[in-house]
């Protein structure tokens, strides 16, 4: 009991430390510390979706989400550097919401029977569901992303892209010069492709 409150003090970066070492008990604190959240990015990834994903797979996803985090010997959590400005909570959302997405995709190709005659159903020329996952996959990851920007950044990306101010209102709102809008887009533009160069290829590789 004291070695439990012991990890429940510890920073994240080092209960993953311990969790790397083998620590069980560090184990049950990192899926106890981080299971709220997990839950929350496989809800984000079905979100569109409840009427084609059964309740009852969210846990067999989450369960998926664990393999992967220890499968190679943990190799994806020997990954996360909290030097590159990425917080093992984003990280590990990352990892949760790239899982589930293997999972919908993996669903998406098991024939979807008419409940009368049998026959597969006949094809549209909208969307099909795989382009919609990616879809979402993109707006999921960059939600993550966006979490661990500064509240100013945050509030930035809101009016620029969010919104879709131009750099003159923009500057108008955030009470600033049209030179420091497009410098702020440009270094904002860098922060985000250099989370998303950590969490969406080395947090995703296999």
């Amino acid at each position: 009991m004291p070695m439990t409150r012991a990890l429940r003090q510890l920073d994240d970066v080092a209960l993953l430390q311990a969790v790397l070492g083998r620590d069980e008990q560090a184990w049950r604190e990192l899926m106890r510390r981080f299971r709220g959240l997990i839950y929350h990015c496989i809800g984000v990834a079905v979100k569109r979706h409840d009427g084609v994903l059964p309740g009852e797979e969210f846990d067999e996803i989450f369960c998926e989400v664990c393999l992967n985090l220890l499968r190679n010997d943990m190799g994806k959590l020997r990954r996360y550097d909290p030097t590159r400005g990425t917080k093992l909570g984003t990280w590990i959302g990352l990892i949760a919401i790239r899982t589930c997405y293997d999972h919908l995709r993996a669903s998406s190709r098991r024939p979807v029977l008419d409940g009368a005659d049998g026959v597969p159903e006949r094809e549209d020329n909208h969307a099909g569901p795989l382009e919609l996952l990616l879809e979402q996959e993109r707006q999921a990851l960059l939600a993550m992303l966006v979490t661990d920007l500064t509240p100013r950044e945050r509030f930035f990306f809101e009016l620029y892209y969010h919104r879709g101010m131009d750099p003159t209102e923009v500057a108008r709102e955030m009470k600033v010069s049209i030179g420091t809008v497009y410098a702020k887009k440009n270094k904002l533009r860098a922060r985000l492709l250099a989370l998303a160069g950590t969490g969406q290829q080395e947090a995703m590789a296999a």
